[in-house]
């Protein structure tokens, strides 16, 4: 590898090589079914030292890795909305914080048996306890899963890790090893410096922002450069007071969270902070001296076991104790089977100060490798996981599960349909079955909003999904003459059928679907009816408008 050697002497032409690994690793992680964040410290490990070594201007990788960083946590603020904490109620907060304490506490004990110091076994029993919100956000909005209980409910709790984390980072980065200054005096400039990060923050939000963004908006190309700008400078204000660029980039966020264009801002840095990213593991994965950590590997498997099991084991008795159904629990306790790009951050600013060593930080960043990637199948595939493992859950489980027993009202009710989905064709279904007070029905949905919205309007409703095996179980289907399920998805419409069939129901069944391939599907899998929204829409519109207007058309053409 000489000759690669020899071309990456040009920094131009190693950046060149880093990124057209990148793109390689990248098509093979989404063939693999990977994040992107898992390839990417591989790269790092095959362009550092240990393979190819290809790195030799460390100082403008570590430069692209913090301007990474500070675009991500100026992100993470611009995106912190605790208005999905109060939405789930306290179950987020407690469930946040219940997790982050247990896998702390276990795992520093796990740290202490494995013969680590109590400094290391510290952080890396803090490393442990936060999940990745941008993978999980990513895996549940490609499940289409982030609106429902489970989705919500683990929305919640990440967002209380994420201002965990921060605020570990704040404290963290007050922390220096100086023998020369009083820790008194020192955490007392600490605070002062604090508070005027949090006036700097408060100020530009309530008079300097707002009317500066106007302006700015007009260009979006201007906008987007602000953002940077700003993140950019919070982060050096924040190191230039003592703390780090991640916590003076962070509360740059929060400043434009209440801004009417953080959407917009968020979108267009999206591409930039994933671009960025990229330095910032490579330069991780360079610093990862395989040979160093070799006799980490079994300590690393063991962490590894601790998160992919005791994490969701944590959430499961959290919220079960809560008296939430055990699929509900299960789902939610899976999207914290990783660990996050914020506990290598952590690791990393704990090797600045000197509390850590190279080598715990190259075990945290195996742990994260191994559990990212095997977490990511485990949430791709958590129906298929419950289904099997459900019997041995039940131990996790209330015998009365009342956050999800609204049906129990409801279970001596007999109803002439059932109507599974109240988003917006589902919600037109409803209504028109409204005019006719003859005809008794049960809604069913998946969003906790949309249920809570219907029973107050007096409707009977309860929060279900379809791919629960034990949904049908609970609901009163044998008097019911039809199921109307108007959730578009093919997999979801499968297993309806499948389980209706086995169950011996004998009404009729109504399915709906996307597009003509589903349809074609789905037609053939024992469905009464399959339903085709948008063809229904253009045969109504046609039937009330275009049809008269074809006639009038011909009526004039005649004369």
């Amino acid at each position: 590898m000489e000759w690669l050697s020899g071309i990456t002497e040009n920094v131009f032409y190693e950046v060149a090589v880093i990124l057209f690994l990148a793109a390689i690793l990248g098509a093979l992680g989404q063939f693999l079914r990977q994040p992107l964040i898992v390839m990417f410290i591989a790269l790092g490990i095959i362009v550092g030292p240990s393979v190819l070594d290809i790195i030799k201007s460390k100082e403008n990788i570590h430069l692209l890795a913090e301007i990474g960083i500070a675009v991500l946590l100026f992100i993470v603020g611009l995106k912190l909305d605790l208005r999905i904490i109060k939405s789930v109620g306290k179950i987020a907060l407690l469930t946040g914080l219940g997790q982050v304490l247990f896998t702390s506490l276990f795992g520093y004990l796990i740290g202490i048996g494995l013969g680590f110091s109590s400094l290391h076994s510290f952080y890396i029993a803090v490393a442990l306890t936060f999940s990745s919100t941008i993978i999980i956000v990513k895996l549940l909005s490609d499940k289409k899963e982030v609106d429902s209980l489970h989705g919500q409910i683990a929305i919640g709790f990440l967002i209380v890790q994420d201002i965990v984390v921060i605020l570990a980072m704040i404290i963290l980065s007050g922390m220096r090893q100086t023998e020369d200054v009083v820790l008194a005096l020192d955490i007392i400039k600490k605070m002062l410096a604090g508070v005027v990060l949090v006036v700097i923050t408060i100020v530009a939000m309530r008079w300097i922002i707002p009317k500066l963004s106007f302006f700015l908006a007009k260009s979006q190309e201007l906008l987007s450069l602000f953002a940077v700008g700003w993140a950019v400078t919070m982060a050096s204000l924040g190191e230039l007071l003592g703390f780090s660029a991640e916590v003076g980039a962070f509360l740059a966020g929060v400043s434009l969270a209440s801004s009417e264009f953080k959407e917009n801002i968020s979108s267009r840095l999206t591409s930039l902070r994933d671009f960025l990213l990229i330095f910032f593991f490579v330069n991780m994965g360079s610093e990862l001296d395989l040979l160093t950590i070799s006799d980490k590997v079994y300590a690393a498997l063991i962490f590894s076991a601790f998160v992919l099991i005791g994490n969701p084991i944590i959430v499961l008795i959290i919220m079960g104790a809560m008296g939430y159904r055990k699929r509900t629990s299960f789902l939610a306790g899976l999207t914290v089977a990783q660990i996050s790009e914020f506990s290598l951050i952590f690791a990393g600013m704990g090797l600045a100060v000197g509390h850590i060593t190279d080598e715990t930080v190259g075990l945290i960043t195996l742990v994260g490798l191994i559990t990212i990637g095997l977490s990511t199948y485990l949430i791709l595939y958590s129906h298929q996981i419950y289904e099997f493992i459900a019997p041995a859950l039940s131990i996790f489980q209330r015998k009365n599960p009342y956050r999800e027993s609204s049906e129990a009202a409801i279970e001596k009710k007999k109803y002439d349909m059932i109507l599974i989905g109240l988003g917006r064709f589902g919600k037109h279904v409803a209504e028109m079955l409204d005019d006719h007070s003859e005809i008794s029905y049960l809604g069913i949905d998946f969003d906790p909003s949309v249920v809570k919205s219907w029973q107050e309007r007096g409707k009977d409703i309860i929060y279900g999904d379809a791919e629960d095996p034990d949904l049908l179980e609970r609901l009163p289907i044998r008097d019911v003459k039809c199921i109307i399920s108007t959730i578009p998805d093919l997999d979801h419409s499968r297993h309806l059928i499948r389980t209706l069939r086995k169950g011996k129901y004998r009404g009729r069944i109504f399915l709906t679907a996307q597009n003509e391939e589903d349809y074609k599907l789905l037609d053939t899998c024992g469905a009464d009816k399959v339903l085709r929204p948008r063809q229904m829409a253009a045969i109504n519109f046609y039937n009330e408008y275009l049809q008269k207007l074809i006639s009038d058309s011909k009526q004039k053409t005649k004369k």
